[in-house]
């Protein structure tokens, strides 16, 4: 079966929760935040600030342009030697150091890995067969998508629509812009799953049981 299992989502669909649960089913590593920690010291930025404008902008120069060097962790004297780039754009290090980790992780043991364009990265680099991985991307109706943020306390009622759609559209906008295809193309993908037609239990058992018979 397929070694590396790659979760795009949009936000509210559950895919985080149904990622962690295909891992665990499977015996697999599931990473998601630990790939944060690794860009902020592979890249000299902080944790914080990575987790904070990871997608929040997508364009490289506009990236810089307002956050320039001052959120680099600590300053200058916690930045690893030779990590910085002065020349290459903050959003330009963040995703490389990212691209880093996912494919550092991805050549460790079988696992699971959500966001960050690890679908993209992972098809077009040569340290990983390209036939071990398996794409998913796990989307909801935008109703299923609202009542599950608040239910969970992601989101706040007052414009919870308008919230989701920006976040999805920031998302959006960030892999575009890195990878130069589409997010959410079926093109991209291996399997398109719309949580809502069995919930996150029933989809990610279904989803394991696919794993399994996956060659």
């Amino acid at each position: 079966m397929k070694k590396i299992i790659t979760i795009s989502r949009e936000f509210g669909s559950g895919g985080r929760t149904i990622g962690q649960k295909v891992a665990e089913a499977l015996g697999y590593k599931f990473y998601d935040k630990e790939i944060i920690d690794m860009s902020a010291k592979d890249s000299g930025l902080s944790p914080d600030f990575i987790a904070k404008t990871e997608q929040s902008i997508s364009s490289s120069w506009l990236y810089s342009l307002l956050l320039g060097s001052s959120y680099i962790g600590g300053g200058n004297s916690n930045i690893p030697a030779g990590t910085q780039n002065p020349i290459l754009p903050l959003a330009d290090q963040v995703f490389n150091a990212q691209r880093r980790a996912i494919i550092q992780l991805a050549q460790k043991e079988p696992c699971v890995i959500v966001g960050r364009c690890a679908d993209y990265i992972l098809k077009h680099c040569e340290e990983i067969n390209a036939n071990d991985v398996l794409n998913i991307f796990i989307y909801a109706p935008i109703e299923d998508k609202v009542k599950r943020s608040i239910e969970l306390k992601k989101i706040e009622t007052t414009d919870a629509k308008k919230e989701i759609l920006q976040i999805d559209k920031r998302r959006s906008n960030h892999y575009n812009t890195f990878t130069e295809s589409t997010w959410g193309d079926r093109k991209n993908y291996d399997l398109l799953i719309n949580s809502s037609l069995l919930g996150v239990d029933e989809t990610s058992v279904m989803l394991s049981e696919i794993i399994k018979h996956t060659k």
